[in-house]
């Protein structure tokens, strides 16, 4: 197993084709349960399941929506059974309640509550199954894809270093590491191989799928002729900066060249892909203030509870947007009125002291951003995409992290993918490994990774990840 490319995105192969067989158990769960219902109810069966494909075809697209949003095809995701069965008894919640509002906004697509109530059993009994059977099958070292890695050396320690996790080696185990000539050895004696004769054989006889280059030193090093060969019998042969972008959602700053930014594919945006993520965020913006508007004014009544009817609640500051152009953003205020007296700008801690009792409670709920979507209507940002940061923590995080500035090439988001995959940043490391997310953000933007961003965010405001 290796990972799919799906609207540029990387996707795990084992997740892609556990989403395309749990498509079809909906599908298949919809018309046994309609099945089931008419038989027992003496009914023709055909006369009835014919027309039930637009329901039928809904209630797959909201189930997959509601298994994303808990993050159940999240690769990293490190729960055992009972986390995972929790996962899906939500999941299954959130399918009846979306299911109810289709019903009532849409009437055509109305379900007998006996058939609903018995396809939602069906399908959740096939999903447990399903995903009892993923949980043996993703983990067999039958089906990983086997990489051999050619280089030994430093770079070669900090890959595996960063895959040192299970959940980050589904779908692939390292074969050994080649060293190259003249290089320093970092790995253990244990994990070296030394092939006797022309690495191509080699390759061949430990049916190698995938081959990392990772040399510290490129000059006279590399066997050419041998890995042009290995690509000739199918085998791939990545540079380690696209194999740790795929495997991993994230490239990595250790490995990354000016070459290599200015070759690799993506980074780039056409006119029509702009306009059609500004018409997203627009339409998306407006739908979420109509639903988000009346949880504003609670949060509203519950600051001037706290702190006093004169006390502000909104306040804006300064960010840094697209192009590094500096915009206001706007926030509900968490913090004490005189949390910045002095004018110092500071990281938020965890457990911050100046964060108000309706503050921890809006900051896990992340209640306090939501004012940002007018930001969002102006322009000045977008639903998904990297968070705008001070121009204060900009110029110093541009002078010390490589490439920090090339998070603005893109407009700043609500969401993004650094804030689903890391926590909350609250120092130049932080930075810096949200860094990696959010250029590989803007080397793969798509609509595709926009939604997919948006319907796993749920899961991070539900179970309060990163928050400080």
């Amino acid at each position: 197993m290796a990972t799919v490319r799906l609207f540029k995105h990387h996707i795990h192969t084992a997740f892609y084709f556990l989403a395309v067989i749990e498509c079809c158990l909906f599908l298949g769960a919809f018309y046994l349960g309609a099945y089931y219902y008419f038989y027992i109810g003496g009914e023709s069966v055909g006369d009835h399941l014919g027309n039930l494909l637009p329901q039928a075809a809904t209630f797959a697209a909201v189930g997959m929506a509601s298994l994303a949003t808990m993050g159940l095809y999240k690769p990293q995701l490190r729960e055992g059974a009972p986390g995972t069965l929790l996962r899906l008894m939500g999941a299954f919640i959130a399918i009846i309640l979306a299911m109810a509002v289709v019903f009532y906004v849409v009437p055509d697509l109305y379900l007998w509550r006996g058939i609903f109530a018995q396809t939602v059993l069906f399908a959740f009994m096939l999903c447990v199954l399903s995903r009892i059977l993923f949980s043996r099958l993703v983990n067999a070292e039958e089906l990983k894809s086997r990489v051999l890695v050619l280089g030994a050396g430093q770079r070669a320690k900090t890959m595996t270093d960063s895959l040192r996790r299970a959940s980050d080696r589904r779908g692939f185990r390292f074969v050994g590491f080649v060293p190259c000539n003249g290089e320093t050895i970092y790995i253990a004696n244990e994990k070296i191989l030394r092939p006797d004769g022309d690495l191509a054989a080699f390759v061949r006889r430990q049916q190698i799928d995938q081959i990392v280059v990772t040399p510290d030193e490129r000059r006279g090093g590399l066997p050419v002729d041998d890995l042009l060969e290995c690509r000739l019998n199918g085998v791939k042969v990545l540079e380690v900066a696209d194999f740790f972008e795929r495997e991993a959602g994230k490239i990595m700053l250790d490995f990354l060249s000016p070459g290599w930014l200015t070759f690799s594919e993506g980074f780039s945006g056409t006119g029509f892909s702009s306009f059609t993520k500004r018409t997203f965020d627009i339409i998306a913006a407006l739908c979420l203030l109509l639903v988000a508007w009346p949880l504003m004014m609670i949060t509203f009544i519950a600051i001037w509870l706290e702190d006093g009817f004169g006390a502000p609640i909104v306040y804006t500051q300064e960010r840094v947007g697209a192009r590094g152009e500096v915009f206001k953003v706007l926030k509900l205020r968490s913090m004490s009125v005189d949390a910045e007296g002095d004018g110092q700008a500071r990281w938020a801690a965890k457990g911050d002291s100046r964060v108000t009792r309706v503050g921890s409670i809006i900051r896990r709920l992340r209640i306090d951003e939501l004012p940002q979507i007018l930001n969002v209507l102006n322009g000045d940002m977008s639903l998904v995409g990297p968070r705008p940061e001070r121009p204060e923590f900009v110029e110093e995080l541009a002078a010390n992290i490589p490439y920090y500035r090339a998070r603005h090439y893109v407009k700043p988001g609500i969401a993004g993918w650094a804030q689903l995959n890391y926590p909350y940043g609250a120092n130049e490391n932080d930075a810096r490994q949200k860094l990696q997310y959010d250029l590989y953000y803007v080397k793969n933007n798509s609509l595709f990774l926009d939604f997919m961003i948006l319907l796993t965010t749920v899961e991070v405001v539900l179970f309060g990840n990163g928050v400080r």
